[in-house]
């Protein structure tokens, strides 16, 4: 699904298999975010084929979360390609992994970790937020070129992410998500259901989630 001339969705449809929404940004850099399943990552793959590219044709893989339906399929990726995501959620990755006998961790170990404020990958300025309350090291990556941001499963069209998982938590998830109201948005990208695109429909999604899911958080 195309998004913008450089951006790309591959949006999870499918109504009996959990898997996550993935992201294809293309500059000089080619980043891909959140894979999903390992058994799954055929639809993310046939949907680089169409676009003419190969997995192998990836410089990055950004993580926003560690649960398995947004990481496993970053373990297909080898040198060259990069893995990143927050050192914070690196290490719950590592405590969930250990305390639930998860092996969708194996072989794979990030380059590098995304810190809060701005990094440029290839020839794209993006802005990183630490946004925790589904899990510890959750992030968001805003790309102010197009005012579109990548939100992870912190908050979705009429929805927000589950915080009744190991490391979710109520109050830090409303918190992250109020720092995001106050970006210029055009367009939420978010890791389920469908991407949401005018500054109003998202404004009003906005309004709908502190009127009725911020009551129970």
């Amino acid at each position: 699904m195309k998004i913008l001339d450089n951006l790309q969705a591959f949006i999870w449809r499918h109504p009996q298999a959990n898997n996550c929404n993935s992201y294809l940004i293309q500059g000089s850099k080619t980043i891909l975010i959140d894979p999903g399943h390992l058994h799954l990552f055929d639809h993310v793959r046939l949907g680089l084929y169409d676009l003419g590219f190969t997995p192998e044709g990836v410089d990055l893989v950004m993580i926003t979360h560690g649960h398995p339906d947004h990481l496993e399929a970053a373990t297909l990726f080898k040198t060259p390609t990069l893995i990143t995501m927050s050192q914070t959620e690196w290490g719950f990755i590592q405590e969930y992994a250990g305390r639930h006998g998860w092996n969708g961790t194996n072989g794979l170990e990030p380059d590098f970790f995304l810190q809060e404020g701005e990094v440029t990958m290839g020839d794209q300025l993006f802005q990183v937020m630490i946004t925790p309350g589904h899990s510890p090291g959750s992030l968001c990556l805003y790309w102010p070129e197009h005012k579109a941001l990548f939100t992870g499963d912190l908050i979705f069209s009429q929805g927000i992410g589950r915080t009744d998982l190991p490391g979710g938590n109520g109050s830090q998830l409303k918190n992250s998500i109020e720092r995001l109201t106050s970006l210029d948005i055009d367009y939420l990208l978010s890791g389920h259901g469908e991407v949401l695109q005018g500054r109003k429909a998202i404004e009003a999604n906005f309004k709908t989630i502190r009127n009725t899911w911020f009551n129970y958080l």
